[in-house]
């Protein structure tokens, strides 16, 4: 057989390697729920990486790889959490307050300052970096602040803050 062909099969051997996560150059301040559910993701993938760690194809092996990968990532992100004391004051935005805001058109939105990884705009959790994020920590009731985003900038007021 010639040496072509033994190289072409051990290709095809080979694994992917999945790009790396990137880690955020902010500092990785997290609220207590924030904490427990990256301990509870690094749980669930130290469970599936020893659940996968003996299989044979590469599809597995391809699996095996992105577990590995985020299994690095969320090991970091928990290893460089930094708690913040859950938010009681109602005078002044917090990681971790709930704000409820108005826009130009009256037009009331109610979200929670969260850590990066804890994020989910969906559920009204927004990453204290963000660009709202900046735009309302720190902010008074009655503070009208400017949300800079890539549509157009938006001055909001804010309504309320609550504690987490």
């Amino acid at each position: 057989m010639s040496r072509a062909f033994v190289n072409e099969d051990q290709a095809a051997d080979q694994v992917e390697q999945p790009v790396e996560r990137q880690i955020s150059s902010h500092p990785n301040y997290v609220t207590p729920q924030g904490l427990a559910e990256l301990q509870a993701k690094v749980a669930q993938l130290h469970e599936q990486h020893g659940q996968q760690s003996d299989l044979a194809d590469n599809a597995d092996k391809q699996r095996l790889a992105e577990l590995e990968r985020d299994l690095r990532y969320f090991s970091q992100r928990l290893h460089s959490a930094q708690v913040v004391t859950a938010a009681t004051r109602t005078d002044k935005v917090q990681i971790g307050s709930r704000v409820t805001f108005a826009d130009e058109q009256d037009q009331q939105q109610r979200v929670q300052l969260v850590g990066e990884d804890q994020a989910d705009a969906a559920r009204g959790l927004i990453n204290w970096a963000s660009p709202l994020g900046r735009a309302l920590l720190g902010a008074q009731p009655g503070d009208e602040v400017l949300w800079q985003r890539p549509v157009g900038d938006q001055v909001i007021e804010i309504i309320r803050i609550e504690p987490a």
